[in-house]
């Protein structure tokens, strides 16, 4: 913990050159007396020498780091800090997060509730091993753990003035909503199949290695509710990690604030946004942190919606037992629900949401490996040459005053700035949402990213897992990602085998 830890009092110590603008961490935030914000601004300095790893650096999430074996359990661990009643919790959640949910009525009311229509029956099916989903490889694999986004552009003046209040952020599928629901309960059509082609094109780099890049195009077939308006936009979303979320939520508002650069002052290139939602448990605007455009608020705000929306689960947030079955789908909208009146009003009653969301807050982050060894501390110092450090902000101190004790006055090292970047065409989707345009994504933070073939089998990264390989995500960075892409690409073989390396410890 920070309060542990013995640092320079200097706070010219703590200016930080965040694409290339002098910040001072932990400036602007209360929770921090005078002699605080010294220490913060201290400890979180970008690196300046490559010769050893920093102080802490093993120990990506603190107090709360998992040291336990990196194995295909490595992402499902509980805060190392947790007290026994933490745990007690922590294992309660978990059992809800790999419940499988059934079709209503069923023999178990405790279960009931599935649909009509949803993506998954369980949170685990999505999140595999609390990790990365995997995309579908050809038209007909089913996928595990991605979806497909759904909306249209405003046509209204109630759209244009619902969107600017921000008490929408974007306008569903008239007929399918918000996201394409490939299964249904017994008696229901699901909405449709997702379907995928695939354009490639080869990258040469420095010293001759090509490299193919894939772009899937994904579509949908044998749609179960009359055709898609002619409008819809169509974006597909591979289901994130889990680790460290509660730290992530924990971080000052302040501090990703003070790293924002909207209109590119500093000329550098780098222009991140803050997006700002609002929250519907209290109406408020306030930063959004989660999801791949960073339009949820809070850990309990993506878990309610991820109840509702990919299962179809109502919750004391998102109280619709039918889920996101649309005006224009009656029948789904009559198919029997999974409330138990003498249990509350909704399908997961108090404390259901609750014991979820504390699991999300609490799986823990895996300790770095080898952070000595010379080829990592190569592939480091080649990560804030090439100018990745700009947007994938290494370092953190969470918040005094965190809801959590074990996420309070931590030093973080999650390598994202939690804001929006534009991307370039490359990458973009076509469809805005909230404050994010069609070709800008929220930074991902990369911790763990190093163990995700460990947990997960495979390695598909980027929104829509396109990416097999850290290379060809890279590679696929544009925008005001494309200084730092060419400069990976102009790095000799080996400086790129030790950047990997790097990455690969994280």
């Amino acid at each position: 913990m920070l309060n542990r830890l013995a640092v320079p009092f200097a706070v010219a110590a703590g200016l930080g050159f965040v694409g290339g603008a002098a910040v001072l961490a932990g400036s602007g935030r209360v929770d921090l007396t005078p002699d605080d914000r010294a220490r913060v601004a201290a400890v979180t300095a970008p690196a300046t020498t490559f010769t050893a790893a920093e102080r802490f650096e093993t120990m990506s999430g603190g107090a709360a780091t998992t040291t336990r074996t990196p194995d295909t359990n490595a992402f499902s661990h509980a805060s190392a800090n947790l007290g026994f009643e933490g745990e007690e919790t922590f294992k309660l959640g978990n059992g809800i997060f790999k419940k499988v949910w059934v079709s209503s009525p069923s023999s178990t009311q405790a279960s009931d509730g599935l649909g009509p229509l949803f993506n998954a029956r369980s949170c685990q099916r999505c999140h595999l091993k609390d990790g990365r989903g995997r995309p579908p490889l050809a038209t007909g694999d089913l996928p595990g753990g991605l979806l497909l986004r759904l909306s249209v552009p405003p046509s209204t003046n109630e759209d244009h003035a619902r969107l600017a209040a921000k008490e929408i952020l974007r306008v569903p599928e008239p007929t399918y909503g918000g996201q394409l629901q490939t299964f249904a309960v017994p008696g229901l059509p699901g909405e449709g199949d997702i379907t995928v082609d695939w354009e490639r094109h080869d990258v040469t780099l420095q010293g001759g290695e090509t490299v193919t890049l894939s772009k899937p195009v994904y579509g949908i077939a044998n749609l179960g509710y009359g055709p898609l308006d002619p409008e819809t936009m169509i974006s597909p979303r591979l289901a994130n990690p889990m680790i460290g979320l509660g730290l992530l939520e924990a971080i000052h508002p302040a501090d990703i604030l003070a790293l924002a650069d909207p209109d590119d002052a500093d000329g550098d290139g780098i222009s991140g946004r803050a997006s700002m939602v609002r929250d519907p448990e209290t109406g408020a605007m306030v930063l959004g942190r989660f999801g791949w455009k960073a339009t949820a608020p809070s850990i309990r705000v993506q878990s309610a919606e991820a109840f509702g929306g990919d299962i179809g689960i109502s919750t004391p947030l998102v109280t619709d037992a039918f889920g996101e079955c649309s005006i224009a789908q009656q029948a789904c909208r009559d198919m029997p629900s999974g409330v138990q009146p003498h249990l509350g009003d909704v399908e997961a009653p108090d404390p259901v949401l609750e014991l979820v969301t504390f699991y999300a807050k609490n799986l823990a982050v895996p300790a770095r490996r080898g952070v000595d060894d010379p080829a990592v501390l190569e592939g480091k110092a080649l990560f804030y040459g090439a100018g990745c450090a700009s947007c994938h902000t290494p370092k953190f101190v969470t918040r005094r005053d965190a809801d959590n004790p074990e996420h309070r006055f931590q030093l973080i090292w999650p390598y994202t700035d939690m804001l929006l970047h534009d991307m370039g065409e490359g990458l973009a989707d076509g469809r805005p949402v909230g404050d994010a345009s069609g070709s800008e994504w929220r930074t991902a933070p990369l911790w763990g990213i190093g163990l995700t073939e460990t947990v997960n089998g495979n390695t598909f990264y980027l929104h829509d897992g396109r990416a097999r390989t850290l290379l060809e995500a890279i590679l696929w960075h544009g925008g005001e990602a494309e200084a730092a892409r060419d400069a990976v690409a102009a790095m000799s073989p080996d400086e790129r085998t030790a950047l990997l390396t790097f990455l690969g410890s994280l």
